[in-house]
């Protein structure tokens, strides 16, 4: 079975590239996803130099000139030798070298522009980490950004939040429901509304209802209860904020597409990761009772129109509960098509895994539901003891 390890350019820095992949290679996994560009981050590193990592907004190579020299925005400056001579080291392994990038997810770049962030129905830009998938220039950013990574040499480049984000404010003392939340979580730039209103849809109406409801919310008003799904959220916020959350689908679906074809073009192969499965697990790996795949519309993913763009697929199974993750994989095959690549993302250890048992039940699960890969997150935030779980796991 087809496997890799998450390991972040901090990993390979403060243990060096071959102690690193020696570690991996002794897992019996057959590859390396490395975090080409990521996000800002604080993160508890057991086996780091440092025992607390602080990450940036970063893309840990020299960008070439010719994909960013005319656009506006570029990649954040990170380590640029941090990935240096990885490749060959690999190929000396017979390890497979995948290239993990985080598009749309940058602070930085939403600070100094914020005008490429998302805007809420109130007409605020309240989250400058999340930048918007409809926004020509963070498209263009996403394609130059692609093919970066598919220059490395890659085998694979694995896309994480290549679609819009999920609200997710640092605090609120008012208690917002499930659908208030993804209602304020919309974002209603000019270059959203414009694409909904070519589709049909009465944007400003969108917008108007959204406002209406949060603000009632935020003034006082009980919350929405129960999870979201377009029935709830037709008969909460009416028919034209669930068309408008549907239009949301088309943005998301042309820029994978223009990724994926520019992946392509440079040798490799896209894996698109939905967050979906983070949003729903990431805290305790109690996941939220609707499937990630049929949830995933709430950020703009249509799963069954990337199916037929995308050769493969991250499922983020983050779950405590094996039938959990076999039921996440399945229905993500079933969305995307039998003949997709599906990869299940697992953590190891905490919070979802308290034993090698455990972890071991949910690589079968996901095998049996059928993955065509599991891939293990992540090298450098899990303690030695709870990766050397790793090869029992991968020998059932």
């Amino acid at each position: 079975m087809d496997s890799s390890v998450y390991v972040f350019a901090e990993d390979l820095r403060g243990e060096g590239v071959e102690r690193v992949l020696d570690r991996i290679r002794g897992y019996g996994v057959s590859g390396v996803t490395v975090g080409a560009v990521h996000h800002a981050a604080r993160d508890v590193t057991p086996h780091g130099l440092s025992r607390l990592t602080v990450r940036h907004d970063a893309a840990h190579f020299t960008p070439p000139a010719d994909l960013f020299a005319a656009l506006r925005l570029k990649p954040v400056a990170g380590h640029a030798d941090a990935l240096d001579g990885l490749r060959d080291a690999c190929a000396e392994r017979g390890l497979r070298l995948h290239g993990w990038a985080v598009f749309l997810c940058n602070a930085t770049l939403g600070t100094r522009h914020p005008d490429v962030t998302v805007r809420d129905c109130f007409g605020d830009r309240g989250a400058p980490a999340d930048l918007c998938p409809a926004h020509p220039d963070v498209r263009a950013y996403a394609v130059a950004l692609a093919r970066a990574v598919a220059r490395l040499g890659v085998e694979s480049v694995v896309a994480e939040a290549l679609h819009f984000s999920p609200f997710r404010p640092e605090r609120s003392f008012v208690p917002l429901g499930p659908m208030d939340a993804y209602l304020l979580g919309l974002c209603f730039c000019d270059y959203c509304m414009s694409r909904a209103a070519d589709l049909g849809v009465d944007a400003e109406m969108a917008r108007e209802e959204c406002a209406g409801i949060v603000g009632r919310v935020l003034d006082g008003d009980a919350p929405a209860q129960g999870e979201v799904t377009r029935a709830a959220l037709t008969a909460y916020a009416g028919p034209d904020v669930v068309a408008y959350a549907r239009a949301r689908s088309e943005t998301v679906t042309t820029l994978v597409s223009e990724v994926a074809s520019a992946v392509a073009g440079e040798g490799s192969r896209l894996v698109f990761v939905d967050s979906t499965g983070a949003v729903k697990g990431y805290t305790d790996g109690l996941p939220t009772p609707g499937l990630a795949a049929h949830d995933a519309w709430q950020l703009g993913v249509d799963l069954v129109a990337l199916g037929d763009l995308v050769p493969g697929f991250g499922v983020l199974a983050y779950a405590r509960d094996a039938a959990r993750v076999a039921d996440d994989v399945g229905a993500y095959l079933r969305s995307v098509g039998k003949d997709r690549e599906v990869r299940a993302v697992v953590r190891p250890g905490h919070p979802d895994s308290d034993s090698a048992d455990r972890l071991a039940a949910k690589v079968r699960a996901a095998k049996a539901a059928g993955a065509a890969a599991v891939d293990f997150y992540a090298y450098g935030l899990a303690p030695h003891a709870v990766l050397d779980r790793i090869p029992a796991a991968l020998a059932l």
